[in-house]
């Protein structure tokens, strides 16, 4: 049973999204929040697999409501899903370098919508690639910091390579085939590198690929 909790100033979205998600036989809403504040707590005592968390809120908005979850030990398991009206903008990629594990727009159509709650609580990455491209086109423009720099050293070739696969949107199985190795054997590269990139998920790790230099938008391989 997937767990849910919905986060979001809106009774009204929140209400519809219930109504899609409790028809499901293997999804269950276990609490709704009104502002990230509440949300964050709710968090804490109901441990849902994912959080779907509106960007723009009241009291704490859910950028803030996603790096506080992805920096508390006890919510390690709960994926961050961001909500939004607005489809690209500078907030989306903020929650994607604050934690979430990808982003939705609301006006998406229920199906796709739980296709998304799904693949957000096996724990990949919901990223489209030619939606995260465009962030990454237009938001990716520092240098990356010389901490970041001085952890990508620590990763093997093979690290590398997973990471750059998985920047280019492929799952497991599918680096699997382009690497010719076991997809235990991918997962563990990919594993690996995200412990000693200092991430917490694949949406980060697509991020950090970027923001490090190790993918460039328009190169072979990448979103």
């Amino acid at each position: 049973m997937i767990r849910v909790l919905l986060v979001d100033d809106q009774p009204l979205i929140r209400r519809g999204f219930r109504a899609i998600l409790d028809i499901e036989d293997d999804i269950e809403v276990v609490a709704e929040a009104g502002d990230g504040q509440e949300g964050l707590a709710l968090a804490r005592e109901h441990l849902p697999d994912v959080a779907l968390v509106d960007i723009r809120m009241p009291v704490v908005d859910g950028i803030e409501t996603t790096r506080r979850i992805a920096a508390d030990p006890g919510l390690t398991g709960v994926r961050v899903v961001v909500l939004t009206n607005y489809g690209l903008d500078e907030y989306v990629f903020d929650a994607l370098r604050a934690g979430a594990a990808g982003f939705l727009v609301k006006d998406i159509v229920p199906e796709d919508f739980l296709h998304a709650v799904r693949v957000a609580a096996r724990g990949d990455a919901l990223l489209a690639p030619s939606i995260t491209r465009k962030l990454i086109d237009r938001y990716v423009t520092q240098p990356p910091p010389a901490k970041v720099r001085d952890r990508l050293a620590e990763l093997t070739q093979r690290e590398r390579e997973a990471v750059v696969l998985v920047a280019s949107g492929l799952a497991n199985d599918e680096i699997a085939d382009r690497m010719v190795i076991s997809p235990l054997t991918a997962k563990t590269h990919v594993n690996r590198a995200m412990t000693k990139l200092a991430v917490r998920d694949r949406a980060q790790l697509v991020v950090l690929a970027y923001e490090s230099g190790l993918v460039t938008p328009g190169s072979p391989g990448s979103l």
